[in-house]
């Protein structure tokens, strides 16, 4: 039988409603929410720790990576085979994605949480969390960095998205789609995610902010955060990569300062490309010396860029690690 530790930190899977605010609150402790899963001893043993139970808004950086160093102590343990964290789903992406870009490991990491709280119709959290210990159980799942085990469906951390704001499958990987399902009690893996980066390290960079491109958009925010000390700044562009001309003058200031400058797509699928050559475009923006994101959503390229900056502190070091097998592609 393998061990598996589920450290709880906290998340809707945590809550209830309270009668007086009428509205849900942290209140569920981690015992509590195990003796909801039913028959999970017949899969694996289960060790139970307690982290948190903060809802995912109030996650901070520097949480985060308290988080990340209490994990990394629990994979010291030769015993563990595989970890669960639940956590609150706002913010879940980003948490997930900074673990797999920090922690080295082959064993499974698998993150969970619930869309409805336990005084809902529906609770989903016993559900998550059960398949979730299975996944983190199973050989396969071994080397595949972190995941993320939602309404049956398994996810790279590195692809994967909060896509919609209540639905039970709220989490989708925009590209392929899940890396594996979970059926019967099976974990059926179809793909996995190629190119990951990491690389261990016990601080990252937090002064990186993250501007949304809009249509008459100036410099005004770019500059604010530039003089307000911040190390990295990304940018939501438009469509392909292109920004209004207003903006581009920001840009260059930031750049001018040593500052990297990276460019994600606001929208919800595609990827960044140096399509257009007028100013703002992406063929503009990139011969100014800008990073490109690819098809990474603006929260994650902040998560990676504040590694990079953590690591390096040549801007042209931090371009080639963050631009470096950035494009997920499907391995057979």
């Amino acid at each position: 039988m393998r061990k598996i530790a589920v450290v709880f930190n906290g998340g809707t899977i945590s809550m209830k409603l309270d009668p007086k605010l009428k509205a849900a609150v942290p209140t569920l402790t981690g015992e509590e929410i195990m003796s909801m899963v039913t028959g999970i001893e017949e899969h694996a043993e289960v060790v139970s720790h307690n982290f948190s139970s903060v809802p995912s808004p109030h996650m901070t950086i520097d949480r985060i990576m308290d988080l990340q160093a209490y994990v990394t102590k629990l994979l010291e343990d030769e015993g563990i085979y595989g970890i669960v964290i639940t956590h609150g789903t706002d913010t879940l992406e980003e948490t997930a994605y900074l673990l797999d870009l920090t922690i080295e490991t082959v064993k499974p990491i698998v993150f969970t949480g619930s869309m409805r709280s336990g005084s809902e119709l529906g609770y989903d959290g016993p559900f998550n969390l059960a398949q979730a210990i299975v996944a983190a159980s199973t050989e396969t799942s071994k080397g595949r960095g972190v995941l993320v085990c939602m309404n049956g469906e398994l996810h790279s951390a590195s692809e994967v998205t909060k896509a919609n704001s209540m639905a039970l499958n709220a989490f989708r990987t925009p590209l392929f789609g899940p890396i594996g399902i979970i059926d019967n009690n099976s974990v059926i893996y179809y793909r996995v995610a190629s190119g990951r980066q990491c690389r261990s390290v016990s601080k990252v960079e937090s002064r990186v902010s993250l501007i949304k491109a809009c249509a008459g958009m100036d410099s005004s925010f770019i500059r604010f955060s530039v003089d307000k000390g911040d190390k990295g700044i990304v940018i939501e562009a438009l469509g392909r990569g292109n920004v209004p001309p207003q903006m581009v003058e920001g840009i260059r200031y930031a750049l001018s300062k040593g500052i990297p400058v990276v460019i994600v797509s606001r929208c919800y699928e595609g990827r960044v490309y140096e399509s257009y050559g007028y100013e703002g475009g992406g063929k503009h923006l990139r011969s100014m010396g800008v990073i490109f994101g690819e098809s990474l959503p603006g929260q994650k390229a902040r998560i990676k860029l504040m590694v990079a900056l953590s690591l390096f502190n040549d801007p042209n070091d931090v371009r080639e690690w963050f631009e470096h097998d950035l494009y997920p592609h499907l391995v057979t």
